[in-house]
């Protein structure tokens, strides 16, 4: 394995520019700096050398992109979109949190993979998939793209490899190059996709991240689940509905913690198109409750009742006038 690339190997015109020592890294406060999704499919194709500035205009990438611009009403999670080095995988397709790859998916296939899997929500009737596992690291390395992104995203990924090497996590760790994903200015940026400690798949942005990070994010992130503030962008939205969630921090290497009061957005209450598929408690029709109107001793008596009644004021009435005609009489 090839040793890191030192930060210096990086002609000093370069990094004062575009490198980790540029003027811009940390100027600005970049938590919660991306839009709110809740799937991010990866599509492999070639690698970034060949990658035009927007490789979604060409190829398998178009053909993705257009489907996601064309039916963005039909989908009922939001979804991003961004192209991984193929590595001979050309026409893979990797979808998180599902946390599976869908193989050799060609041009003609696309649309009826996209009405399948991203609108329906059901396998792919080709069958050709497999389950991921493990962790998926992202580094944006897409030079042509963006100058910042080409010099600091290849040199953030050969010391992944050399920490990932040295803890024997290479059968753990996936390592991949993508794609522009938003915000060149924070370079470098990377994805996490990992198991958090209930073992749902969680997906962390992270951006003005310098080789000097990676032994922290591997320790610290990916082994205990614990976010890096100073460096965090944002999470992808979690399944379930969940509008809270408390979060270990470790802002300047200082544990604490903090809460996030952020409503789930892209799950079942979602709503889509004016539509919602939960309905809140208290829109819930209540029982009618029928009032009383007469008490029983209003109510309409039956024939019996009517006599047993006239009898009994009848002998109250005879009582009185012989006590009264007994008083008189004393």
């Amino acid at each position: 394995m090839a040793e890191v690339e030192n930060v210096n190997s990086v002609p000093a015109s370069e990094d004062t520019e575009y490198g980790f020592k540029r003027p811009e890294m940390y100027s600005t406060n970049i938590a919660n700096s991306i839009t709110s999704y809740g799937r991010h499919v990866f599509v492999l194709y070639k690698t970034p050398e060949a990658w035009l500035s927007h490789i979604e205009e060409e190829g398998l990438p178009q053909r993705f992109a257009t489907l996601l611009k064309d039916r963005k009403s039909d989908l009922l999670v939001q979804t991003k979109l961004n192209v991984c080095e193929g590595g001979g995988s050309d026409g893979d397709v990797l979808i998180f949190p599902d946390m599976i790859r869908y193989k050799g998916i060609k041009d003609t296939e696309v649309e009826g993979f996209f009405e399948d899997v991203l609108v329906n929500g059901k396998p792919w009737r080709s069958g050709r998939q497999e389950e991921l596992s493990g962790t998926f690291v992202f580094v944006c390395t897409h030079a042509s793209r963006d100058k910042r992104c080409g010099i600091c995203g290849p040199v953030i990924l050969e010391r992944f490899k050399k920490e990932i090497g040295s803890r024997g996590l290479t059968n753990q760790i996936t390592l991949k190059r993508c794609s522009h994903v938003g915000q060149h200015k924070y370079a470098g940026n990377l994805i996490i996709y990992s198991p958090d400690s209930a073992g749902k798949i969680t997906g962390n942005w992270y951006g003005y991240v310098t080789p000097d990070d990676v032994p922290e994010l591997l320790d610290q992130h990916i082994a205990k689940g614990e976010i890096i503030q100073r460096i965090w962008r944002g999470q992808m939205s979690l399944p379930g509905g969940e509008a809270e969630k408390v979060h270990e921090v470790i802002p300047n290497g200082n544990r604490v913690v903090e809460e996030e009061s952020k409503a789930f957005t892209g799950g079942c209450c979602q709503e889509s198109n004016g539509v919602s598929c939960c309905q809140e408690e208290n829109s819930k029709p209540k029982p009618i409750k029928k009032e009383e109107k007469c008490t029983k001793w209003f109510q309409p008596l039956d024939k019996e009742e009517f006599y047993i009644g006239a009898a009994a004021v009848g002998a109250v009435a005879t009582i009185a006038m012989a006590y009264t005609f007994f008083k008189r009489s004393g």
